[in-house]
């Protein structure tokens, strides 16, 4: 059990909490019932199943999210899985709507083609570096908006002012998420998983996150002005720049412990100021 409850990695949907309260803090009637359904569902079930999926078909000996020394796994982590994902479905659809049920599903579907021997989108870097980011970015967020908010009309979803938000949730995925991928060349050279930051190199990899973020801050400028961005930002920036140079000079520098103090300081800046924003605004 506790095997199973290491490779869910619960903790680690944190760092995804970002995209759920910027959606909370923009929606401008919350249904407080549904909000906290589609908050349990998401980051104790669909992330968590998603997680031990992953680590099933994966079979990771090094270091992945949060766990340095994975433990072996076991048929039993699978079938969790599949019980949690089948759980969310029918908590979806109970207390939360049809839409939402839709996303958990094809969510759920994506997240098992990405290991899954049989298609494993992760041997694909192009291909699973936009459809990871595309679903826990811009979809996830117009799910959590479209399912949170009180009498929402499905044609708002094409609205600049929602459209934009869920692209800056993309835009920094894009460069996060081969980010989590750089330290991990030699394990996914050992399965054969091309991966996007095997495929950019480890200075490509931190090049291309250079404008991916940049690109989020002029959305983020767009968004909520200059304010923003200096008081939100700086600590994540200034930890990327001074991380960036240490590789640089010394590629071994690319490692778990600087990945997870990276993912760990954008979820914590990031939470920070949607929370604020959610506890200003509702």
């Amino acid at each position: 059990m506790k095997n199973i409850l290491l490779h869910l990695r619960i903790p680690f949907s944190f760092f995804l909490l970002p995209i759920y309260l910027f959606a909370l803090s923009q929606s401008p009637a919350v249904d407080a019932a549904k909000a906290g359904w589609v908050f349990f569902i998401l980051h104790f079930m669909l992330f968590p199943a998603s997680n031990a999926y992953n680590s099933y078909y994966d079979k990771d000996e090094g270091s992945i999210g949060l766990l340095e020394n994975p433990p072996p796994v076991t048929k039993e982590l699978l079938y969790t899985a599949w019980v949690i994902d089948v759980l969310a479905l029918i908590l979806g659809w109970m207390f939360v709507g049809e839409f939402f049920v839709i996303f958990l599903l094809v969510y759920g579907l994506i997240s098992k083609a990405y290991s899954h021997p049989a298609i494993r989108l992760k041997k694909y870097p192009v291909i699973s570096w936009f459809v990871v980011t595309l679903f826990q970015g811009t979809l996830t967020y117009l799910a959590v908006y479209q399912s949170i908010t009180a009498d929402f009309q499905m044609s708002q979803l094409t609205d600049f002012d929602i459209l934009l938000p869920a692209f800056i949730c993309t835009s920094n995925l894009l460069a996060i998420y081969p980010l989590t991928q750089v330290y991990q060349h030699e394990e996914d050279a050992r399965r054969g998983d091309m991966t996007m930051s095997r495929l950019l190199g480890i200075r490509g990899t931190f090049l291309n996150a250079v404008f991916w973020l940049g690109l989020s801050g002029v959305g983020f400028l767009v968004y909520f002005g200059f304010t923003f961005v200096i008081i939100l930002l700086s600590p994540l920036l200034g930890f990327f720049g001074w991380w960036m140079l240490q590789v640089w000079k010394d590629e071994s520098k690319a490692n778990f412990k600087n990945t997870m103090w990276l993912n760990l300081l954008a979820g914590v800046c990031l939470t920070i100021f949607f929370g604020a924003l959610c506890f200003l605004k509702h």
